[in-house]
């Protein structure tokens, strides 16, 4: 039986051609590849993608040990259901909504909602000085606060669009709703947010 921790661990022995040609290969291809039982395939594909997609997760279940098994799930359903995809998206939107749907089953399981700590905007430059790394890291705690104050829906399209650089229609394939509802969902999360963020003291640009 195929596990996730196999695949993080094992070590594939093949010729140097052989390694390039299925690094190189598409994300679409590997999949095909799944289907029919390819194992190498499938670790690649994890490799390439288990960090994201656990970052993904991470901020919607805000606990480090569930976003890990839900991980492993997403990819044992790859697994499993690799034949089913159509390539009617890109292969990464697809593990999303996998992952959407796998985080959202243990929200509700678990009656919890809230952004991870660990979520940062941005990385402090190594040159900044002692203050102003204190200052960013003040705002960024800030604006953690402010997006753990928002509806879980609102959070999951902030999060695809901003983090993940996700359109629209990508977000909408991921969320499961139409790109309109996107757009409000969008609307309606700035809004809060701006509201948020200029009763904390800062401004939302």
């Amino acid at each position: 039986m195929l596990t996730i921790a196999a695949l993080s661990n094992q070590t594939i022995v093949s010729g140097p051609r052989e390694s390039g040609q299925i690094q190189e290969t598409s994300d679409e291809a590997l999949i095909s590849a799944i289907a029919e039982g390819n194992r190498r395939a499938m670790r690649t594909l994890y490799v390439r993608h288990n960090v994201r997609v656990y970052r993904f997760v991470l901020r919607l279940v805000s606990n480090t040990a569930w976003a890990e098994d839900i991980v492993s799930d997403v990819f044992l359903e790859v697994w499993r259901q690799a034949g089913a995809f159509k390539a009617k998206s890109r292969a990464l939107t697809w593990l999303l909504g996998i992952a959407r749907n796998k985080a959202l089953s243990a929200l509700r399981r678990r009656r919890h909602a809230q952004l991870d700590d660990a979520m940062v905007l941005g990385i402090a430059d190594p040159a900044e000085d002692a203050e102003t790394m204190l200052e960013h890291r003040a705002r960024s705690a800030t604006v953690r606060q402010c997006l753990s104050q928002l509806p879980v829906l609102h959070q999951e399209v902030i999060d695809l669009v901003y983090y993940h650089e996700k359109s629209v229609e990508e977000v909408a394939e991921i969320v499961g709703v139409p790109a309109n509802t996107v757009k409000t969902r969008m609307f309606h999360a700035r809004k809060r947010m701006q509201a948020l963020l200029e009763t904390a003291g800062l401004s939302c640009h």
